[in-house]
């Protein structure tokens, strides 16, 4: 199948993003540490990692949704037409820097407390929080449904249980002010018209991801956010849906697919990126195929080695807990860095060797 060729300016691009959530005791969940990834339109970027490791956390980043509590670092562009729009950051502004970010240093969102939105904090410092984390998603809401999307996990329970599937998509597409048709959308995602008259619990697994994908074609978006759409499918209905998110990235979409089905990607072959992540943090990034074949971070190896075609060996080391995360990579035995080499990055020890 043709791939769509266009400036790598266009789609989405992460830069540093990093996301610390508050709990109790002053504790601080470290949901995401310094994510950075471009994902050009027409193409597909997996983000592929256990689950619990922070994945999930990026997409609800990206599409301004986080939790009240929630402190964020970094920046995420939307490229559109040649321009690019800052979309997360402390403005919306095209004319800023790809570093440009939120004025939270390293070291505030690294230290447990104090910090915005904690529950013992002032009622001063709590409504400042909210306020900041409001401006967050403003800045995203403009673009939301029109020019990024999200297929969410679970999306039967997405959908509103005592409406009928076509009521649903005609007030998306009414709200987002498209051409499109209730029917045309369920066309693209492969299922017929006649669900239009279904309701949510009337619909398989499959139907359901469909249906949450013909959702989020509605405002025809230049980028798609995937998070976990065959969790749960079984092979046939995984390799359907991954085929039409493939199809959306070669009519023009930038998709990240967030997944931890390792075997549908090597089976299926429809990213053209990968990304591997471990304990909020990314480990190895680079042609899909280049990695699969010649992986160079161990834990992109011990990911591989554990799939049952493989072997099903299992994982030296456990899923690491997130909240008070230590820099101490297990596999690197101390802090690290992500470094780029030719058209891969990987993680490294700060001595420039990884295990």
């Amino acid at each position: 199948m043709s791939r769509v060729v266009v400036s790598p300016r266009e789609g989405l691009r992460i830069d540093g993003l990093t996301v610390r959530i508050p709990v109790r005791r002053g504790a601080v969940v470290h949901a995401v540490s310094e994510v950075s990834l471009e994902v050009a339109a027409g193409t597909v970027t997996a983000l592929v990692g256990e689950s619990g490791c922070g994945k999930s956390v990026v997409a609800s980043a990206v599409m301004g949704v986080l939790p009240q509590a929630a402190v964020v670092s970094g920046a995420v562009h939307l490229g559109l037409s040649g321009r690019s729009v800052q979309i997360l950051g402390d403005r919306v502004d095209s004319s800023l820097p790809a570093s440009a970010g939120t004025d939270l240093g390293a070291s505030q969102l690294d230290h447990p407390q104090p910090i915005p939105g904690v529950a013992e904090q002032s009622g001063e410092r709590r409504g400042s929080a909210t306020r900041w984390l409001a401006r967050l998603r403003s800045q995203v809401e403009p673009y939301r449904g029109r020019h990024i999307a999200l297929v969410p996990q679970s999306a039967s329970t997405h959908f509103t249980p005592v409406r009928t599937l076509g009521s649903q998509l005609a007030e998306t597409v009414a709200v987002l002010g498209t051409s499109q048709t209730p029917a045309d959308l369920l066309r693209r995602a492969g299922l017929e018209p006649t669900a239009l008259d279904l309701y949510p619990h009337q619909l398989s697994g499959g139907m359901a991801q469909r249906a949450a994908v013909a959702a989020a074609l509605a405002g025809d978006p230049a980028v798609i956010i995937a998070d976990e759409p065959t969790a749960g499918l079984d092979r046939d209905h995984t390799d359907r849906i991954g085929a039409l998110l493939r199809e959306c990235a070669d009519a023009g979409a930038a998709v990240l697919l967030i997944t931890h089905d390792l075997s549908h990607l090597l089976r299926a072959g429809i990213a053209d990126t990968v990304a591997i992540m471990y304990a909020s943090r990314l480990m190895e990034v680079g042609p899909a195929a280049e990695v699969f074949a010649d992986p160079w971070h161990d834990y992109t190896r011990d990911l591989l080695a554990a799939l049952p075609e493989n072997g099903l060996h299992p994982l030296p080391h456990p899923p690491r807990e997130l909240t008070n995360l230590s820099d101490i990579c297990p596999y690197a035995g101390g802090p690290t860095a992500l470094v780029r080499q030719r058209r891969r990055m990987i993680r490294k020890g700060v001595d420039g060797a990884h295990r």
